[in-house]
């Protein structure tokens, strides 16, 4: 009978949906999804391997929303071990409870469920998902994330036809269990063993370094239409060079905003970053065109063997794709004057982005820096008789206990509020230390790469200018080289070794927000940071509490009370109502419904 009720509920459910729904504009809707995170086995280099699949597709489906959508994920955590999903580029305005690192969000025990609630507020653009435990995202559970603006708000190009997306990564056959271990006992992960293009090997280009039976990727298109391209390096820790043989790449948003467009043949997109194009169908169909995904700033050719290769398929193509792959730049001897390339993007200062006016209206050149951080990476070190990586001489130890809900309790010793605003000439060492920043402040981070390979670093919680990068060691004097008119607002930037990259931030946005390098081995050895912005006439107005179903872990584990596991689908399908139920109820409640 219990049952039966909750299913007349499950009835009355639309109307509910509705109630709340008229609450706000109807951009404001509440999309739900369910991820249930698992293990499956996949052969994307010929080699069977476990790997992790979101609802039991690997790489994950999109996640599609519109400006001011209210999102809420249930993520079924089967795998055999924890695991927190992260949504990097979502700024979660008020709300870092949600945002899926360790500092901010107790990690989802095995065979347990949570919710995460938040609002894609005033955003639009290319983003990805994936789990950030662990080495987690080596061996899959990603996906894309499209924000689409708002139909009021029009987009400074003509509509495509559609959508492509492509998830792009180095990869290993080892899972990340092994290459956890490998990188626990001191070793470096080494090449990888290919590149994957959306979850699949190269196409047989070349029948010395590419073996046969290897499922490829083939994107179907018309001739004469122009197609959305949205790239996102998805990989470990190598930067990629992304072509389509014969085509041009017109460069139009990263990460959130909208870029001034230009053409190019080539595109380098770093570990963690996001890109579209536009991609017109121009060419004739006398054969299919290769679309190419390669390793750069490597010894390129002991590397060859490491190339993701698909396939572009025009609806009236007379043929197959063959010769040689389209060439990466030839710079090889002076490879890094590709800096000219990420110098090159702009922002589109004319085009609206999730408000009707311009992107380009905030006249950062203008702002007073307020604090200025110099954050210096070096290769791997010992410390403690472990390898591992530093911020400024710090190797980041991960909490125990979420950084807001140790505030939250009270708890004693948690972390410390003294990163170093430079690097310091002491011993490197392990430490939960955190940059104490001000609310409201415009602060400076000049990233200083002294590491010996290519480095992407991204930052939770916010979009920032990247205003300038050289090589060498930073000084004052190169502010006088700053871009303080439309230099790109985006989430991740590169940082060339031996070179440096300056970005400002606006820090409007409260919590504790977490800045680390996006290479993933150099993340797991403790190459990251959080920032902690609170507003000191907080009134509660300002920042989100914690969510209702808030996990306690650390010294906070005996507040936590025991998850059953529901295995018959009748009793899941009961508890997947009222959970839905709940959270509407607490969406409401914390007025993430409300305009």
């Amino acid at each position: 009978m219990a049952s039966l009720r909750f299913l007349s509920l499950f009835l009355v459910l639309p109307i509910h949906i509705a109630l709340f729904s008229s609450l706000c504009f109807a951009e404001d809707d509440t999309i739900f999804y369910d991820f249930k995170v698992s293990y499956i086995t996949a052969s994307p280099l010929g080699v069977p391997q476990q790997v992790i699949a979101i609802n039991g597709k690997f790489p994950g489906a999109v996640l599609n929303a519109t400006t001011n959508n209210n999102i809420v994920i249930n993520v079924q955590n089967d795998l055999d071990e924890s695991l927190l999903m992260t949504w990097p580029g979502i700024q979660m305005r008020r709300n870092s409870w949600q945002d899926g690192v360790q500092g901010t969000n107790c990690p989802i025990p095995s065979q347990w469920n949570w919710t995460y609630q938040f609002q894609v507020k005033d955003q639009i653009g290319s983003f990805f998902y994936f789990p950030s435990l662990n080495l987690q995202r080596v061996s899959g559970g990603f996906g894309p994330v499209i924000i689409n603006n708002r139909k009021v708000i029009p987009i400074p190009f003509d509509q495509p036809e559609g959508d492509i997306i492509f998830l792009i990564g180095d990869w290993y056959t080892r899972n990340h269990t092994a290459l956890r271990t490998a990188l626990d006992s001191g070793k470096d992960l080494d090449m990888p063993d290919g590149v994957l293009i959306n979850g699949k090997g190269p196409y047989r280009y070349n029948t010395t370094l590419v073996p046969g039976g290897i499922e490829y990727e083939t994107i179907n298109v018309d001739p004469g239409k122009t197609y959305r391209v949205r790239v996102h390096n998805v990989g470990t820790s190598t930067s990629l060079n992304f072509r389509i043989q014969n085509h041009n790449l017109l460069l139009v948003e990263t990460e959130g905003h909208y870029t001034s467009q230009q053409n190019y043949t080539s595109f380098e997109i770093h570990v963690g970053q996001s890109y579209s194009f536009l991609v017109t169908m121009d060419q004739n169909a006398s054969s299919d065109y290769y679309i190419v995904a390669s390793a750069r700033f490597v010894n390129e050719s002991v590397w060859q063997r490491v190339t993701g290769v698909a396939i572009l398929h025009y609806s009236n193509s007379k043929g197959a794709a063959s010769g040689p792959l389209p060439e990466a730049p030839s710079d090889i001897y002076n490879q890094w004057a590709a800096m000219t390339q990420p110098r090159s993007i702009r922002q589109n200062t004319s085009a609206s982005g999730a408000r009707p006016n311009p992107q380009g209206s905030f006249h950062y050149g203008s702002i007073n820096i307020t604090d200025t951080y110099v954050l210096r990476s070096l290769p791997p070190v010992t410390i403690d008789g472990k390898v591992r990586s530093t911020l400024n001489g710090i190797s980041f130890v991960k909490p125990e206990t979420p950084i807001r809900l140790a505030d939250k309790y009270n708890v004693k010793g948690a972390y410390k509020l003294d990163f170093p605003n430079k690097p310091l000439t002491r011993p490197p060492r392990t430490d939960r230390s955190l940059i104490n920043a001000t609310y409201k402040g415009f602060i400076e981070i000049i990233l200083q790469n002294n590491d010996t390979k290519m480095q992407s670093f991204h930052m939770d919680g916010y979009s920032f200018f990247v205003v300038g990068m050289d090589f060498g060691i930073w000084t004052e004097s190169n502010r006088n080289s700053y871009n303080k008119w439309d230099a790109i607002s985006k989430c991740t930037t590169e940082v060339y070794p031996g070179a440096w990259t300056a970005i400002l931030v606006s820090l409007d946005n409260v919590g504790v927000w977490n800045l680390r390098v996006e290479n993933l081995d150099r993340w797991y050895l403790g190459q990251e940071t959080y920032m902690k912005i609170v507003n000191p006439e907080e009134n509660g107005d300002t920042e989100m509490g914690p969510p209702d179903n808030v996990l306690y872990c650390g010294a906070l584990q005996s507040k936590q009370k025991a998850q059953k596991r529901h295995h018959s689908s009748a009793t899941s399908l009961v508890t997947g109502i009222w959970n839905l139920v709940l959270t509407l109820v607490m969406a409401v409640s914390a007025g993430i419904l409300l305009c």
